[in-house]
């Protein structure tokens, strides 16, 4: 027969053993994106950052992702489930939402970045500290990051005189991409980049701008076989992506675990996430190459030409938010400031 004390001294082991279980793990991060596990950022920077932060915890913080937007809703729509609360973490791009996040717009301006995501982001990081953080105070951001310079891919042949990208139909990352297209002489069709191989395949557009880093990820070498890349220091177009937290997923952690996530924030995340795209776009590259597609490189006064248009619609998008009550001329001043700076 089992005696008080002898009762009395399993549960209290047992609750030990309990309490020591739970202990090791404190807090599990749900992070959620729109893209396959099969791309650069997953796979060079969100499932690194994972793992990262996981072993930066002893174990504490548990890191699931879930790619291809597995927990539901669409790609616009996961900025919001961060700041509800819906997950903890997510990467997406803010533009998705037009004219919701004016700020961020200034790194999808045309040649407004390097040729390098890396350099680039530790700009785009410094400038949204400096400019966004009021607009994007409902969530805690751990990075922001931009791509490298960018390219045209098309179907029917590859862009090399202006009167090329007339009537051509193309998708379109941002309102600044969008903008920039047209007034090139395109028809543009705006849409998340997961949408674009159907678009391609059903004919809804002939092409359209992304990083190499993406197009094996999509398939859409395999649908669009011309690929016009751009010339210069500077990227024709660009697309500004954050990695944000939950605020309340943040704030609830012990301080502790919160210096964990604040170690793999900031500048130098921003860094990790746009060198993830760069290697990105090497790997990719010399495969669509290898695959015999036809590369060919923006001849030099196409681009001095489209460079100019880029100049117009940077001055429009001056005078537009200027009129909103935002400081325009200020912004481009210190972002290209910035891109001057980490480029050096």
């Amino acid at each position: 027969m089992t005696t008080p004390i002898r009762t009395t001294l399993a549960a209290a082991l047992a609750l030990a053993l309990g309490a020591s279980g739970a202990f090791a793990q404190d807090v599990t991060l749900r992070v959620h994106h729109f893209l396959s596990p099969n791309g650069s950022v997953p796979k060079f920077f969100i499932v690194p950052w994972a793992e990262k932060v996981m072993e930066d915890s002893d174990g504490r913080i548990k890191v699931e992702v879930f790619p291809s937007m597995q927990l539901g809703g669409t790609p616009p729509s996961l900025y919001d489930q961060a700041r509800d609360g819906v997950v903890d973490v997510i990467w997406t791009v803010p533009s998705y939402q037009p004219g919701r996040f004016p700020e961020a717009e200034v790194f999808e301006l045309p040649f407004m970045t390097s040729r390098s995501g890396e350099k680039s982001s530790r700009a785009a990081w410094d400038f949204t500290q400096e400019f966004l953080t009021e607009r994007m105070g409902d969530v805690h951001l751990v990075a922001v990051h931009v791509h490298g310079p960018g390219v045209i891919h098309t179907k029917d042949g590859p862009i090399t005189s202006l009167d090329d990208f007339d009537g051509l139909t193309l998708r379109g990352p941002s309102r600044q991409a969008v903008r920039l297209l047209e007034q090139l002489g395109a028809t543009t069709v705006g849409m998340p980049v997961p949408q674009f191989p159907e678009a391609l395949s059903r004919g809804v557009v002939q092409g359209g701008v992304i990083p190499w880093e993406v197009v094996p990820a999509l398939r859409v070498e395999e649908l669009a076989e011309n690929h016009t890349e751009i010339g210069g220091d500077f990227a024709m177009y660009n697309t500004f992506f954050v990695f944000a937290m939950n605020r309340a997923s943040y704030e609830r952690m012990p301080e502790d675990l919160r210096a964990v996530i604040d170690a793999n924030s900031g500048r130098e995340a921003s860094a990790w996430a746009g060198r993830a795209m760069d290697t990105g776009d090497g790997i990719a590259r010399e495969a669509i190459e290898a695959r015999g597609n036809t590369i060919v490189t923006m001849p030099d006064d196409v681009l001095e030409a489209v460079q100019a248009v880029g100049e117009a619609v940077t001055e429009t998008w001056i005078a537009e938010v200027t009129a909103a009550g935002l400081p325009g001329a200020e912004m481009v001043a210190r972002a290209r400031e910035l891109v001057a700076q980490y480029n050096d």
